[in-house]
């Protein structure tokens, strides 16, 4: 570390699969970095866990205590948290989670209480009110399904908590959520009122008190002298209220304008479009944006990144490098094999937690290298779909930024940029969101103005016009597949949840 740094900024991302920190500068130079690898727990089909504990709780130390280790005696400024979301973490008066928190949209436990509180609602007036309809992303149904099914955790709750709002929690004490959250744990926000819809949060809330909402650059409290000893960071540092990865990460990037889309090439494939002014979609999720005033539009895949890791696991565990030779070695479109890439059901566009994967057009011909491209193609088609939902009239797309770990091998961002036909805007910074969280740390301390953007562009990927007709043909049947299939694949899902009912 040099000599002579002080307002230093640190920036925590508790992602999917691993925990990342970022130590910067306020001109966002990168001085370290710290990531801790977790797994989220799966214990039934369609159930996402994770142990807030023993996951976020103890990589967020672990981030925290490497990080200031290598900082002297420069001073640490501010610090700003964002997570995966939205979750469901019940905890008592004592900050202890009564149970493992429920996932976002990945969990798809409670379709039977989506379709209840929607008919109770009313499915226009919860599409007016909260800029989405309700699905497996939804934070509310998740609630009356923890209340029904376990009745007495579900009493010894007191609070609720997404994963940031988790960690300021145990920073500072602090009982707060910032509004882009708040925004996505339909139906309990008021997306014009920019404040919790009360009515709809007492019959669904019922007792659990409601935290106080704030922007995600808000200082909303400072390091105890307890969790100073415990993470290595100075007591009464200011905290940032924080949000969720996906919208921090869009923040890193420079995605602010009106226009610009995040395509987010993780775990699981997220977009995020900043809109001119306020408009919703039946299949996509209207939501208050990371800077006060902003909206945004998004959408997301129920599955991405983990599905090639799925591939590598299922086929000897070759390395990346290699399966993407093999993939690069086979023609566009995969020698005709068309794949759904709904192995964990699917969100955006269909919203069917009961959806499942399908492989079609297999011959002998087909080895590994076709199906890792085909994987690849699959979740391109997909994106494919969602971006014409996307773009508009009101709100075109002129500016799609490429982000995540699945822009690091190059084949992926090519076959995406072919099959949707538009050029992809490659960051230099692609850290991820802990970036975005040290800038909106910054802007909240006041170290730099709030129209401060540390973005910069490395490259561009254009589409190839000699694939286009080919992937045309194939998007078609991609379009046509899960509809052909659905009854089907239905039979199939009822049979795999039987295993877990018996």
């Amino acid at each position: 570390m040099g000599e002579g740094l002080s307002d230093l900024l640190l920036g925590v991302d508790m992602g999917t699969g691993s925990t990342k920190g970022v130590l910067t500068t306020s001109d966002g130079r990168i001085l370290a970095t710290a990531v801790r690898r977790h797994e989220m727990s799966l214990p039934r089909p369609g159930w996402a866990e994770v142990d807030a504990e023993d996951v976020w709780w103890r990589d967020l130390v672990a981030v925290c205590r490497e990080l200031t280790a290598q900082v002297g005696d420069n001073r640490v400024a501010g610090v700003c948290v964002s997570g995966v979301g939205p979750c469901l973490l019940l905890c008592d008066r004592n900050l202890r989670p009564v149970r493992q928190a429920i996932l976002y949209g990945i969990d798809t436990r409670a379709t039977k209480e989506i379709a209840e509180i929607t008919d109770g609602l009313g499915a226009d007036k919860v599409l007016e009110r909260c800029g989405k309809a309700l699905s497996s992303q939804a934070v509310g149904p998740k609630m009356r399904w923890v209340a029904r099914n376990e009745p007495n955790l579900w009493q010894r709750a007191t609070r609720w908590y997404n994963s940031s709002s988790y960690a300021v929690a145990k920073l500072t004490g602090a009982y707060i959520l910032d509004h882009h959250t708040a925004s996505q744990c339909d139906p309990l926000y008021d997306l014009k009122g920019r404040e919790w819809a009360q009515d709809w949060t007492e019959e669904i809330v019922e007792h659990l008190e409601m935290p106080r909402l704030a922007w995600p650059h808000e200082v909303v409290g400072s390091v105890t002298a307890a969790t100073a000893r415990e993470t290595g960071l100075p007591s009464g540092t200011p905290v940032c209220a924080g949000s969720v990865d996906a919208w921090s990460e869009a923040f890193s990037v420079g995605v602010r304008r009106p226009g610009d889309l995040m395509l987010m090439y993780g775990s699981t494939m997220f977009f995020v479009q900043v809109l001119s002014e306020l408009r919703t979609h039946p299949l996509l999720w209207t939501t208050a944006g990371i800077e006060p005033g902003q909206y945004t539009l998004a959408a997301g895949m129920a599955t991405s990144g983990s599905l090639t890791s799925w591939i590598q696991q299922m086929t000897g565990n070759a390395p990346f490098e290699q399966l993407i030779a093999e993939a690069e070695a086979v023609p566009a479109g995969s020698d005709g094999l068309v794949l759904l890439p709904y192995f964990a059901g699917e969100r955006t566009p269909i919203f069917d937690p009961l959806a499942r994967g399908v492989l079609a057009g297999l011959t002998l011909r087909h080895g590994r290298g076709h199906l890792f491209r085909a994987v690849y193609e699959g979740i391109a088609y997909g994106i494919r779909q969602i971006i014409e939902f996307l773009d508009s009239e009101q709100t075109p797309i002129k500016r799609i930024v490429a982000v995540g770990g699945g822009t690091q091998g190059g084949l992926w961002t090519q076959i995406v940029s072919d099959i949707v036909g538009r050029p992809q805007v490659m960051p230099n910074q692609t850290i991820g969101a802990s970036y975005g969280d040290a800038l909106l740390a910054a802007i909240g301390t006041g170290l730099v103005p709030a129209e401060t953007d540390w973005a910069t562009v490395d490259r561009v990927i254009e589409p190839n016009p000699d694939t286009r007709a080919l992937y045309d043909t194939l998007f078609d049947v991609y379009d046509n597949l899960y509809g052909a299939t659905k009854p089907l694949v239905h039979a199939l899902s009822a049979i795999q949840e039987s295993a877990f009912t018996r």
